[in-house]
Formats: C-alpha cells, structure tokens, sequence
C-alpha cells in the first residue's frame, strides 16, 4: 500500500512541477500577477506538505525555504526579481532531480541543493521592499491573512472526513488547528455519527465538524488546507458573509443550505401553517392578486437561477500509459476480427448473419474512435515544456529572444507527441544558436533588438502541420553548399537547386557550426529530426529567405496505430497504401506504356505526372493484366503514379510493426492482417519515391 501511495505522490509531483515551471514562464512577463505568485507558493506548498506526507523528507524541506520566500512574495514584503526566478527554476530542477532518483543515494546532489538554498536565504535576509521608481515589479497582496484592513469574510466549513482517514497518515485534528490559523473560528463538534461502545472501532473516524471561520483570507487558501486529503475527505466551503455584505436568511433557510434537513423536510412541519400569502389577504392588509403577482414574481426568478446552474463539473481519472497502449492493441484486434466477420457474412447467406456483421463493424467504428480519442493530447502540453528551454538557451547565449505559440488545442496521439519531443527540441536549438541573431546584430541590419520564434500546429486534413518559424538571418544556401563540399557529402561539380540545397542540412554529419558548443557543431541534431519525423511515416520540408528568417514544417499522421488505406494487388500479392497520400485512381492501357524512362509518364488533365511500375520494383515477372490501374498520390507536394494490377479497395488497417529481422527492408512501413486471415505490407510510399529518384542521380 504505501509503494501505491508513492507512486502517486511521484506523479503527482510530476505534474506540480510542470505547473510551477509555467507559472513562473508567466510570472516572468508579468511580475506584478499577483495570481502567478499563489500559483508557485501552491505548488511548492504542496509539494513540501505530500513530501513529507509520503517519506521525501529532503523534498519537503528543501521546498520550505522556497516556500518562505514567496510567502515573502505574496504578502508584498519582497519584489518579483530575475535572481528569484532564476533560483526558483534551479530548485523546481532540483525537486525533479531528487524525484527522478527515488530510492538512490541523493548524497552527491546536497552541494547543488545548499548552493541554491544559500540563495534563496539571501533573498530572505535582503533589502526592504523598492520603491516603485526604482523599476521593480512589487506584487501587492490582495485579500491575504496578513493585510488587517477590516475587510473580512465569514466562511462555513464543513468537514467530513473519511472513516479511513487515519489510516493515510492525516489527523483531522490538524485540519482544524490549519484553519483556526487564518482567522477567529467558532468550531462544533457532531458526535451523533459515533457508535455504541461495543461496537466502536478506534482506528476509524466516526465524528465531523462545522467551522465559522472569520477570516480576510480567499477561499482558495481554505482550501489549501485540504490539498493533502483530498479523496479522504469530504469538505464544502460556502461564503456566508462577504466583506460585511449579507442577507439575514431564515432558519430554516440556513437549515438546508447546510444540508442539515431538506426542503421536504421544512415544507412537511411547515405544512400545518397557512402560507403568508394567505395570512395577508385573509387580514385584508393587500389585495389577492398582489399576493398572486409576487408568487408569480418570485416562479420566474427561480425559474431563471435554474436555468444559470451549469452542469457539474467533469471528473477525470489517471490512467497509465501502457493501460491505454494494451486497449489501442486490443481494439486493434477487434478491428481485424470485425473485417473477417463482415467478410465471411455474405458466404453464409444469412440475413441475420449479415444483421449482426454490419451492427459489429459499427460498434467497432465506434469503439475505434473512441479508444484513439482517449489517446489523444493536445499539442499544448507539448509546447508548454519549450518555453524554458528558449528561456535558458537564449540566456546562455546572450539572445534576446520571444517564443510565441499557436494552436495548442490542436490534438495528437500520445504516441506521436512522445516521437516528436526530440525533434522539436533540435529545431528550437537551431532556430537559437543559428536563426536568430544577437541583439547588436539585430539592430544594425534594421531589426527589433529581440527576436522571435513561433510555434504553430494545425490539423490539415488526415496530418497535423506543426511549423517552427523565426526571423533571424535565415540560411545561406551558398554556405550550405560549401560546408557540404568540405565534409564530403557532395561533390564539387554536383548541381542543385535552392530546395535540394536547403534539404542537405537534413545529411548526418552536416553543421555550419565552426566550433562545436553544447548546442550544437557535430553534425547530428537535423539528422535526427529527419529520422523520427520519417519514422512516423511524416514528412519535413524547409523554407528560407536570406535575412527574412526561415520555417520549418513538420506533417505528421495523426496517428500511428490505425490507418484508412487503399488495398492494391500487384502479382499474387497485396499491399496496402495510405489512403491519406492518395488523390485518385486511373486505368492504364498496357499497350501504350513506353519501354523507356522517358515514356514512365501520364498526361492528368494538362498536368504530366511521373508514375512507378510496381511490378519491375518488386522484380516480378513484366506480363501483367492488359487494363493495369495508375494510383495517384500527393508525395512532398508532387503528384506521383504507382502502377497496380488491381485496385481492390478501402480498408481499414491495424498497423503492425515488421520487427527488428526485417529492420533494412526498404519500402515497407509494416504491415496488417486481412479479413481472410492473410497478411499484407504496407507499403511506405515516400520511401519507394525517394529511392526511385536515387537510382536516377
């Protein structure tokens, strides 16, 4: 039980810290959010208050002394500066390392810790809050327990807690003790839940409390206090007074708004009691259609409270990764299964056979959607991470540099997000060490002082397009050209064009870096992004103008598990393209192909598409059918021709990997199982093109 309980503070952790590093990016820019400040003291109260909770002393006291310091913060004595964050974020690094090396000897990181923690107690012992004219954001404090100016709140707090609560390590004694701490309390006690002695068990909790608190503080430092027993406890927090402004209610009233009686409840004991309504007409006091028009009145103003309730909040539940990996594989399976049922059904010659087939194969569709749903993030959580990277990299390198983000709600499979976290991470480096420039650079060719790079995803079809764009100095295809000649990679009389030129920073081994630094100079970052973008069946393409700054796009399939694709036959054989690469399909007149290179082409409408003769690349024997099919595909842009002997159809395609033993087979990208129980490739079109274009160079 307690490896459960730690597993999940671990997690828990986890998602704390990428909330703090966040909320002190935003911090950053606007140092006088006074919201931002609660926001990192939350955090790290949290992490200090679970800590210790779950046996991470080292974390819990660590996280005190930054806890301190924005206390400091909050309550207006210490001002937002550069050095607290930058000491802020090594310590949010720390957490992570200590976190990250559970259960280790954290002996060799207690340097690295008492260095960050002498700076912080620095920062404690410092000068008296600035004055504003000396240019420092001060935040001030609103509504905290500190400030005494009369403006106080009256809160009722119910607290339940859980039978078991004991048994977690909590002590609802401590609740209270935390809430007497915010302001004057009146606390009471109901011991009517407790059981007869013989039947009392002394390891559960049988009593509950109702709290007055009176305090200046906000109702989510109440709630604060229950951040380490939430699950185990059932609390509620109702204003009953604000800042002085209140409506005397009646008993009965305060009766049910606490949930101590229903409204049947009052209604039956008052039920003997004639309405006021009645009592004022009957005393002649008003007129019987007074009384019928407020009755009327006070209808239609509950009626419209109603309508304003929304609906209760989503609950959400975390689930592991893997979890969710064996119910994609799963309904993989069941995909495979439905298309031979739905295969087989006609052979039978039963109607309700067939019935039954069509319900599955729609129950699985949904199924399907619902199960790739589930995996799907939005790319925001992604972006969020990149900030600080911008942040510390610009830093290191004396850059002033903006990073700015576009279509966060833009949804991936989480399979996809994980692949591409690397590959972002070599393009933002290249956008920093050689897109932009330093800030005298900037200025003396015309520019803003600070650069920028804009992250941006959207869904474009079956593919999201991710782009990363700056406005540096962009890349200069002439030195493109003659780094490549000196390392080899071309040779000197080769001709390319500005594109091909542009896509050799994509070889391994390729830098413009003349000096190798913790950025970059070895030649393998572009090299990498080109692999994991290629292994996601994706594309990259690069786009730059000298001074102007350059864009980098990345199209990416949504996801990697299951794909609508074109069945195609070729000899006995049959494979399987994506359906999102194809355009149409046409036949093709054997008799009037051409037996050359040169005649490998087909007039579309005006437009002369190249096209690939499947047979003589899978080397199968020439003769095929007389009426063969060309199916036309969208390749980087280009349209390009396969040549099939069939074109069977639609089908839905569980992907399979091909597994290390066929690791070198080009132009394959996996493969998946038919409704008849054969398999068939799947065949990685772009890869068949570019080796096409190979043994053409």
């Amino acid at each position: 039980m307690e490896d459960i309980h730690r597993k999940a503070f671990l997690d828990e952790a986890f998602d704390l810290l990428l909330e703090l590093e966040t909320a002190l990016l935003e911090l950053e820019d606007a140092p006088e959010d006074h919201e931002l400040v609660n926001r990192v003291f939350r955090a790290m109260h949290t992490l200090k208050g679970s800590g210790a909770m779950f046996g991470f002393d080292d974390i819990a006291q660590f996280t005190h002394e930054v806890e301190t310091v924005f206390d400091r913060v909050r309550s207006g004595e210490a001002p937002v500066t550069k050095r607290l964050l930058d000491l802020t974020f090594e310590a949010r690094d720390h957490v992570k390392l200590l976190l990250e090396h559970d259960g280790e000897d954290l002996s060799a990181f207690m340097p690295q810790a008492d260095r960050i923690l002498e700076g912080f107690r620095a920062l404690n012992e410092g000068a008296p809050k600035p004055a504003p004219e000396e240019g420092r954001a001060v935040v001030q404090p609103t509504g905290e327990p500190e400030v005494s100016d009369g403006s106080t709140s009256v809160y009722r707090v119910r607290v339940k807690p859980g039978p078991g609560i004991y048994s977690t390590g909590n002590n609802p004694e401590f609740l209270l003790e935390d809430l007497k701490s915010l302001g004057s309390s009146m606390v009471f006690a109901h011991i009517e839940d407790i059981p007869p002695l013989r039947e009392l068990d002394p390891q559960n909790c049988h009593m509950w409390w109702d709290v007055l608190l009176t305090t200046s503080s906000q109702e989510s430092d109440i709630r604060d206090v229950f951040i380490f027993v939430e699950g185990e406890c059932d609390y509620s927090i109702k204003t009953v007074e604000a800042s002085g402004e209140a409506e005397l209610k009646k008993l009965g009233e305060i009766l049910v708004d606490r949930g101590d009686i229903t409204p049947e409840g009052v209604t039956r004991a008052l039920s003997g009691q004639k309405r006021l309504g009645a009592i004022l007409s009957e005393a002649g006091l008003l007129p019987e259609k007074s009384v019928e028009t407020a009755l009327a009145e006070q209808g239609l103003i509950k009626e419209r409270q109603e309508q304003k309730k929304g609906p209760d909040a989503a609950s959400s539940l975390r689930v592991p990764a893997a979890k969710l990996d064996l119910l994609q594989d799963l309904v993989g399976e069941l995909v495979i299964v439905q298309a031979q049922i739905k295969q087989l059904a006609p052979s039978l010659e039963n109607p309700l056979m067939l019935t039954l087939a069509e319900e599955l194969e729609r129950l699985s569709d949904d199924i399907r959607d619902s199960t790739l749903a589930i995996r799907m993030l939005t790319i925001g959580s992604t972006f969020s991470t990149y900030r600080r990277l911008v942040r510390d990299l610009s830093t290191e390198m004396g850059k002033e540099i903006d990073l700015s983000t576009c279509g966060e709600d833009t949804e991936l499979d989480k399979t996809v997000l994980d692949h591409l976290g690397d590959a972002l991470i070599h393009l933002l480096r290249n956008s920093i060490d050689h897109g932009i420039e330093t800030p005298a650079e900037r200025e003396a060719a015309g520019k803003p002082r600070r650069g920028t790079i804009l992250l941006s995803a959207e869904h474009s079809g079956g593919d999201v397009v991710i782009r990363v764009q700056d406005d540096g100095k962009g890349i200069d295809p002439d030195k493109v050209r003659r780094r490549a000649v000196e390392r080899g990679l071309i040779g000197a009389g080769d001709e390319l064009g500005l594109h091909e030129t542009l896509e050799l920073i994509f070889l391994p081994g390729f830098s413009t870096a003349q000096t190798v630094s913790s950025v970059s100079g070895r030649g393998v970052g572009m090299d990498v992004v080109k692999r994991v973008v290629n292994s996601m069946r994706g594309g990259i393409d690069i786009e730059s103008k000298l001074g102007k700054g350059s864009i980098i796009t990345i199209r990416l399939p949504l996801t990697l598990a299951i794909i609508d694709g074109l069945q195609v036959q070729v000899g006995e054989q049959s494979y399987v393209m994506p359906l999102a690469s194809v355009e149409e399909c046409l036949e093709l007149d054997r008799s009037s192909m051409g037996t050359d290179a040169r005649g490998r082409i087909i007039n579309l409408r005006g437009e002369v598409v190249p096209y690939i003769y499947l047979r003589e690349w899978f080397n199968l024997p020439s003769q095929g059918p007389v009426i063969e099919q060309v199916v036309v595909l969208r390749i980087e842009g280009a349209r390009v021709g396969m040549v099939v002997d069939h074109v069977v159809g639609e089908h839905q395609t569980v992907i399979k990997s091909l597994g290390p033993a066929f690791r070198k087979l080009e132009g394959f990208s996996g493969a998946t199982i038919q409704g008849d129980g054969t398999m068939s490739l799947i065949l990685d079109v772009k890869r068949i093109v570019q080796l096409e274009l190979d043994k053409k160079k």
